[in-house]
């Protein structure tokens, strides 16, 4: 059973790894990102203003991260979010952990890429986004996102093709 994590911040290239992981590999993908934000929607809420809510409303959150631990507890599958390192590791649940970062104008670029939009709001967005989050699971859980000791591997992403970024994980893996 192979079950690996990818965690990182926004726009570090956690999607585009994960997707090629999964062709790769053969593994089943899930993006609990994509969960947060549907939830967001159903709340009628901007990710930031979701984001903030959730800073006050700790059920929004463990709902997600209980649905992350039971995915992850089933194994053979590729899930990435912001936690999913954490979770595994919280939960003593055998995992490979991936953690992806690169510097804060590199990645605003990159979402731009995705998202367009003005990059002085994107760059606002992330770091409120960033803000939040941290926040959030340093009280809900003791988590410092900064703390990437618990990762397997740890990758700088700002001079590196998805594909070379991907070589690294599998060597990794094989060793």
């Amino acid at each position: 059973m192979v079950t690996i994590t990818v965690s990182g911040t926004p726009g570090s290239g956690k999607s585009t790894v994960a997707k090629i992981l999964e062709k790769k590999l053969g593994l089943k993908y899930i993006y609990s990102g994509m969960i947060f934000r549907d939830m967001a929607k159903k709340h009628k809420m901007s990710l930031g203003e979701f984001g903030r809510y959730c800073e006050k409303h700790k059920e929004v959150d463990q709902e997600l991260d209980d649905y992350q631990v039971k995915i992850l507890q089933k194994g053979d599958v590729i899930l990435e979010g912001r936690l999913a390192g954490w979770l595994a590791y919280k939960n003593k649940i055998p995992a490979f952990k991936i953690s992806l970062d690169t510097d804060l104008d590199t990645r605003v670029q990159r979402i731009m890429k995705r998202e367009k939009g003005d990059i002085k709001q994107r760059k606002k967005e992330i770091i409120t986004r960033e803000k939040s989050e941290s926040t959030r699971y340093k009280n809900y859980y003791g988590i410092n996102l900064k703390d990437t000791s618990i990762y397997d591997i740890v990758i700088d992403t700002g001079d590196k093709k998805p594909k070379e970024i991907v070589d690294i994980i599998l060597n990794k893996i094989r060793q």
